[in-house]
């Protein structure tokens, strides 16, 4: 596997504005793919009533079923994920969130998801994308880590509380999925390279041919599914110069 940073942005062509560059190599395979394994709207999308096609989008990163030997989307490894749990019923005050040595603003005990994602988002080594917070006003509130952080095994954060009322109150944080973990044993966690260009199939079809591309230069922030040269296992056999 050979996956490193480049830095000039070029697209080659209209339905391609992943790929960076036409001085890239370019080498592609046919391969066929089990469309029962790809999704409506993340892989694809439906065609009008007057042209019934449907549409692979160009960029999907591939990977073979060891036991189909069919290609289907690669299983990324997974993102972390943590809780945030207020207990002992504060019924006032305001906690702060530190990581990796920067700390937020101070949070109200019953703050929304939106409010806390904010807060985050407010740390100079937080970029919007990198977290995102759901759950309800006062939590629990779940951190879903992703951008820079795609697919890496993130530090927990720490909080120091400053709550009122109640019975002892407190916050803990837990962390419910660990990031960087293979999601499968099937062949599809090795990724093998990108879906070249956009694909019809009718509906009712369950395999189609298709171009595979394992060399050229890419831009991973364009690629239609989230995706982190940085995560792939060891095994891949491909080539790619990426934008960073």
């Amino acid at each position: 596997m050979d996956i490193q940073p480049y830095t000039v942005t070029e697209t080659l062509a209209v339905g391609r504005p992943w790929l960076m560059s036409t001085l890239g190599i370019e080498t592609n395979e046919t391969v066929t793919l089990d469309l029962t394994k790809f999704d409506e709207t993340l892989h694809w999308t439906e065609a009008s009533k007057y042209q019934p096609e449907r549409k692979l989008k160009s960029g999907i990163p591939l990977a073979k079923n060891a036991t189909s030997l069919l290609w289907e989307p690669y299983s990324p490894v997974t993102n972390e994920v943590q809780t945030l749990t207020v207990t002992g019923g504060p019924t006032g005050g305001t906690f702060t969130i530190t990581w990796s040595g920067q700390t937020t603003a101070a949070i109200a005990y019953n703050a929304t998801a939106a409010v806390v994602q904010t807060a985050l988002e407010g740390l100079s080594n937080i970029a919007p994308g990198d977290v995102v917070v759901t759950g309800n006003a006062g939590g629990p509130w779940t951190l879903t880590w992703g951008g820079t952080q795609l697919g890496e095994d993130v530090a927990a954060p720490t909080t120091t509380e400053s709550f009122t009322g109640g019975t002892t109150p407190d916050i803990t944080i837990a962390t419910t999925t660990a990031g960087g973990t293979a999601t499968a044993t099937d062949g599809s966690e090795i990724f093998r390279g990108f879906l070249f260009t956009e694909v019809s199939f009718y509906p009712g079809s369950t395999k189609v041919g298709a171009p595979l591309m394992v060399h050229g230069q890419i831009d991973p922030s364009k690629l239609p599914v989230a995706f982190d040269p940085d995560d792939i296992p060891a095994g891949s056999n491909t080539q790619f110069i990426y934008k960073v």
